[in-house]
């Protein structure tokens, strides 16, 4: 006997009682059956039934595209109720991927002229959910007419179906323009924001549309006022606020319309400035509006004190009991720290404060914004705080706070003591967590503070002497000791007077020998320093020999061999052990010349010659490319050929080749292109312009790009043509940088790339040095 048909609530109660898996599978699988048999028999009367149900199978996750002409059937039915269900389970089971879809291409089209506005409705939710390029071709003018001569429900409708036509088909915004400019004379709420959104869509596929819109900024400037000065709207306020959404869509619209344009700016200023000053920030809505009052002050030319109204806003943030709130702040604020220093100074403390969150993610952003506002003024206190901060971290927040603790000590310590002192308190308190090349640039700071080797070498013994457990700290301390330490026995105002033997200080560079915890490297370094004490402690030089002749037969090679070489400077080159084991010579920094590009405010900002730089982003472009100065070329008088020196006659009068151009990066819908070009008469200049241009939709905000060369080159950067890059159709961001290159040298660059398209922020470091040999030869 067959199992009677069953009805849609029948089915789901049935599959919410199976008990195992197996009972549910076997029950959908039953139903689908029956409903094959439905549809192939063609019961007019049973097909909405049978959908829906299949709808709600689709829903469990089975597999129910059988249903999909089904669907079609139904959607070319006259009966309304039939209709709504076939487009429910066209937008359910159709896409296009599939053929099938482009099957609904007629019906969508009957039903856009159709007398109903509920069917018409229907076949805009459709086309706006499903529409591929070709069927928005296709469909587009009737979309436009009921756009702009249907009732409201269906306008609206319209237009959010444009928003799609637009999105698949960005050449046909020119013919939703009219519709635009009468739409914008609209007083219903949801009609405006669907224009809105669909202005925004246009504007940022089109330049031609974004210049005709900039005309409507008093429009929407009014239309924001408004809805700032209205009261209390039952229909449209949310939390004493009226009517976020449209806010916040105006705000958007806004922002694009005012970048790079000093009119459109100036227009909304006073509005921008109202809705800053009177939005309540005690409910997510009021907060929400104000975020992006934020956002659009920042990005259009706004006026300074505007400007400082946006950061004094965000610092109100930081105060919030809601963390998603504080870190977006936190957030917004690191994007300022270019443009608006001296104003971030002023929420100092508060940042400071939010590293007291437990949320790790919360820490992270003010760890990073409180690097960033470090500055020659604040170093002191700031840097106390910070070395807190290290020291109750977590673990995984140790390395980018020690990291950028080293860096902004070597760019703002007040003097050399109070550097040693904050490095050896880093070294200290992160311990295992130093940067590579903290150890490093520490020796070299040691070495030329010869004034200070005293106070230094007896805090590094101090230090030394209460834990061997940070590698870092005893690999700097045990090079110092080897290269300072007969200045123990020295008296030193600035130290705590302690009596150190010689005797002590053997014993404990061969307790960091012998211990478990010390790595090869420091080992080395811990025997190099036995063998240095040894031409500068009269002590006992046989229990240093020992020591040394210990690590002859050592299984790690490179102690091995220097114990071998060191044993063999005491057995046959004694004589000359004194000069070998000199100290060394100080050591010079490697130099680099860093420049960036102006900030979106368009004044130059570049390191000026015994200048400290402010604070920025680029704090670790200060250490990226290594390398020693180019070989000079070779004198006049020298024995080359005579072919050279005619071709060194004629460099000047030749004509250069042209410099192939070359792609530096393409990627999250940007692409960085660099061309080269040569001026005549200066052979020792190379002009690179880099463009930027977009090779997806929307548009690109807030592009900020640095550059460091080694010492050898010297770079100089112009303004930018703006800090936006329009879509694929707008013109690209055009920067110059002028390349000096008097030696020569193979050219190299680290640049640092930020920018914000429409999917969320963007940072990228690039190195390159696969430049055109004519760039530089």
């Amino acid at each position: 006997m067959e199992d009677p048909v069953l009805t849609l609530p029948e089915l789901i109660r049935r599959v919410r009682g199976a008990r195992t898996q197996a009972v549910e599978r076997e029950l959908v699988q039953r139903e689908c059956a029956r409903i094959r048999g439905a549809i192939r028999v063609g019961d007019p009367q049973a097909g909405t039934a049978n959908l829906t149900k299949l709808l709600y199978i689709h829903l469990l996750g089975y597999p129910a595209h059988f249903g999909q002409m089904e669907c079609l059937k139904l959607l070319a039915s006259p009966q309304f109720h039939k209709k709504r269900i076939g487009y429910l389970g066209a937008a359910l089971l159709l896409d296009e991927r599939q053929d099938a879809h482009l099957l609904l291409t007629n019906s969508i089209k009957n039903d856009l002229v159709h007398p109903s506005p509920c069917v018409q409705g229907l076949a805009l939710g459709c086309l706006g959910c499903l529409g591929s390029a070709g069927m928005c071709r296709d469909l587009a003018g009737e979309v436009q007419r009921l756009a702009g001569d249907a009732p409201a429900p269906v306008r609206r409708k319209a237009v959010a179906c444009a928003v799609h036509v637009v999105r698949k088909v960005p050449e046909l915004s020119d013919i939703f323009v009219p519709v635009c400019n009468r739409l914008l004379q609209e007083r219903r709420h949801g009609l405006l924001h669907c224009t809105l959104l669909l202005i925004t869509e246009m504007c940022e596929r089109s330049p031609d549309v974004l210049t005709h819109f900039r005309k409507a900024v008093p429009q929407v400037v009014e239309m924001l006022r408004n809805l700032e000065v209205s009261g209390y709207s039952q229909e449209h306020s949310i939390m004493g606020v009226s009517d976020p959404f449209l806010q916040v869509r105006a705000l958007r619209l806004l922002r694009l319309l005012g970048q790079g344009s000093e009119d459109a700016s100036e227009a909304m200023n006073d509005t921008l400035a109202q809705v800053a000053t009177n939005t309540e920030t005690s409910h997510n809505a009021g907060s929400a509006v104000l975020y992006e009052t934020v956002l659009t002050i920042t990005a259009v030319r706004s006026a300074p004190g505007l400007r400082v109204l946006a950061v004094n806003i965000l610092g109100r943030f930081l105060l919030s009991r809601d963390r998603n709130i504080r870190s977006v702040a936190l957030a917004s604020l690191l994007r300022l720290v270019h443009a608006e220093h001296s104003a971030l100074q002023r929420h100092r403390a508060t940042v400071l404060g939010c590293l007291r969150d437990p949320d790790p993610a919360l820490q992270r952003r003010a760890l990073d914004l409180s690097l960033a506002l470090l500055s020659g003024a604040n170093i002191r206190p700031m840097a106390q705080e910070l070395l807190g901060f290290l020291d109750t971290c977590p673990a995984a927040m140790k390395p980018p706070c020690a990291s950028g603790l080293l860096l902004a000590a070597e760019r703002f310590a007040p003097n050399k003591r109070w550097h040693i002192d904050t490095v050896l308190q880093v070294l200290t308190t992160a311990g295992s967590s130093v940067p590579d090349d903290g150890v490093s640039r520490l020796i070299q700071l040691i070495g030329g503070a010869g004034e200070l080797h005293p106070y230094i070498v007896r805090r590094l013994y101090g230090a030394l002497a209460c834990d061997i457990s940070p590698q870092p700290l005893v690999q700097v301390a045990t090079w110092c000791i080897g290269e300072y330490g007969d200045l123990l026995a020295e008296s030193c105002e600035e130290a705590e007077p302690v009596q150190v033997e010689e005797g002590q200080v053997l014993a404990l560079l061969e307790r960091v020998l012998q211990s478990h915890l010390s790595l090869p490297p420091t080992r080395a370094l811990a025997l190099t320093a036995l063998m240095k004490l040894s031409t500068r402690l009269r002590g006992d030089i046989d229990r240093i020999r020992r020591i040394v002749s210990v690590f002859g037969s050592c299984h790690d090679i490179e102690l091995q061999q220097r114990a071998v070489e060191y044993n063999a400077l005491f057995r046959k080159y004694d004589h000359l052990r004194a000069s070998v084991l000199e100290k060394m010579p100080p050591v010079k920094a490697e130099e680099e010349e860093g420049a960036e590009l102006p900030a979106p405010g368009g004044q130059k900002r570049a390191p000026s010659p015994g200048a400290k730089e402010e604070p920025s982003q680029v704090a670790d472009l200060l250490d990226l490319l290594g390398g020693g100065p180019a070989a000079p070329r070779a004198p006049p008088g020298s024995d080359a050929p005579v072919a050279e020196s005619l071709l060194d006659l004629l460099e000047d009068v030749t004509t250069a080749p042209p410099i192939p151009p070359l792609c530096v990066w393409e990627g999250d819908g940007l692409r960085l292109d660099f061309a080269f070009q040569r001026p005549p008469g200066d052979p020792q200049l190379l002009l690179v312009t880099a463009s930027a241009s977009r090779t997806q939709p929307g548009t690109a905000t807030g592009v900020l790009l640095q550059a460091a060369v080694p010492k050898s080159l010297q770079v100089e950067l112009e303004p930018p043509s703006g800090t936006s890059v329009p879509g694929p159709d707008g013109a690209p961001l055009r920067q110059r940088l002028r390349v000096r290159n008097p030696g020569r040298a193979p050219l190299r660059m680290r640049l640092r790339l930020t920018y914000t398209p429409p999917a969320g922020p963007v940072q990228e470091t690039l190195e390159i040095s696969d430049f055109p040999a004519a760039a530089w030869q």
